[in-house]
């Protein structure tokens, strides 16, 4: 029988509905609050392997990932901050909900079936990013439900209303986290709503295998990309339109590199143009059916491994170029640019400005739907 949690002030947990052990377990507690009075909650779901995903509902944040070495040592493999107001405070989108559009539209304007909307211009008043000055990383989620099992899980939910932050149509969306057995950390998506309208969701975990606020920096994880092409980008970090193979360029991770090897690799526009990683991947296999592997990031020295599954089509890799030592981690540590490095599934960015893009668009009467999967492991 599936069990429930069920929170009360304070932070402290009871676990009811149980009809004796559970492999899974959800536990709901506290997380501090904004500077306005609300609350902010958190819920922590754990294995018996080990790991465990804390989930916040300021921005339906992965604000922990704990997972072992081949030593049996334990590390937050994410980015974050140690309570809800600091990501109100600093924002920097370390593990937050991204949306309604993840990534960059150019000049912040898209026209849809004829109508062209302006959105706000928040990445340096170039482009539109991750949804507007008050995109979902920003706002605090409802939590609908939390489960205890074979699967532990919360779902988180969010209403956007019709013209917010310059989007048409009122958008429905739930965020649902997910922990089984195999330490598979899952992430799923949906969307509907009440007028066309552009939807394309992703996670902005930043992560480091090693360990968060280590000695080591994410630039020394060791990653696979299972991608024959990228998006090479403009001045701007805008897609223009060219799907370039990734043979014989520094963006070639068909096998797998240290990322320090060549993200600092001047001899390549495209690097210098991103400092560093910044660019979107498309992915080999069809996307919409079931999660494939995608990406796979290891600390060689741990042995920690996490694979990536999705069926989106593309994949952002970024590898911290602006996080410019001015805030201060969970772990007490400063954040320094290549701390952390985000694997984002994902549509491609600037989609609904390229028709040749696969489509981000959204009717009423259809489900938006994006699957993620941080399946962890340990290399042997």
């Amino acid at each position: 029988m599936t069990g429930r949690i069920m929170a009360f002030a304070g932070g402290v947990a009871l676990l009811i509905g149980s009809s004796g052990a559970l492999a899974a377990t959800a536990v709901r507690t506290s997380f501090g609050k904004l500077a306005d009075g609300r609350q902010i909650e958190a819920v922590t779901l754990s294995n018996a392997h080990g790991v465990s995903a804390t989930v916040i509902t300021y921005g339906a944040t992965l604000q922990s990932l704990i997972a072992a070495g081949r030593n049996g040592a334990k590390a937050d493999v994410v980015l974050g901050y140690a309570d809800g107001a600091a990501y109100a405070d600093h924002g920097g989108y370390f593990g937050a909900s991204v949306g309604r559009y993840a990534n960059r539209i150019a000049d912040g304007r898209f026209t849809l079936d004829g109508k062209t909307y302006q959105l706000a211009k928040n990445d340096h008043g170039l482009a539109a990013l991750h949804g507007g000055e008050r995109g979902f990383d920003k706002q605090v989620w409802k939590i609908t439900d939390v489960r205890s099992g074979p699967v532990a899980s919360v779902t988180m939910a969010l209403i956007s209303p019709d013209g917010d932050q310059g989007y048409p149509g009122k958008l429905s969306v739930t965020a649902t986290y997910s922990l089984d057995e195999r330490s598979d950390v899952q992430v799923e998506y949906r969307a509907t709503t009440d007028r066309p309208t552009i939807v394309n969701l992703t996670n902005h975990a930043l992560f480091n295998m090693a360990g968060e606020g280590g000695a080591q920096d994410a630039m020394g994880n060791r990653l696979t990309i299972y991608a024959d092409r990228f998006t090479p980008v403009d001045g701007t970090l805008i897609p223009t339109g060219v799907l370039a193979p990734v043979s014989g360029t520094p963006f070639d991770f068909r096998t797998p590199h240290l990322i320090k090897e060549r993200v600092r690799d001047a001899s390549h526009p495209q690097i210098v143009i991103g400092r560093g990683y910044d660019h979107n991947y498309v992915v080999r296999g069809s996307s919409g059916g079931a999660p494939r592997l995608i990406a796979r990031l290891q600390d060689p020295v741990s042995g920690r491994r996490m694979d990536v599954l999705s069926d989106q089509p593309g994949l952002q890799l970024y590898s911290g170029n602006f996080i410019d030592g001015t805030t201060v981690g969970k772990s007490g540590k400063v954040y320094r640019m290549g701390d952390g490095v985000a694997l984002e599934a994902q549509h491609f960015p600037d989609s609904p400005n390229h028709p040749d893009f696969p489509s981000v668009r959204l009717d009423p009467g259809r489900e938006y739907r994006n699957v993620i999967v941080f399946r962890l492991g340990i290399a042997r």
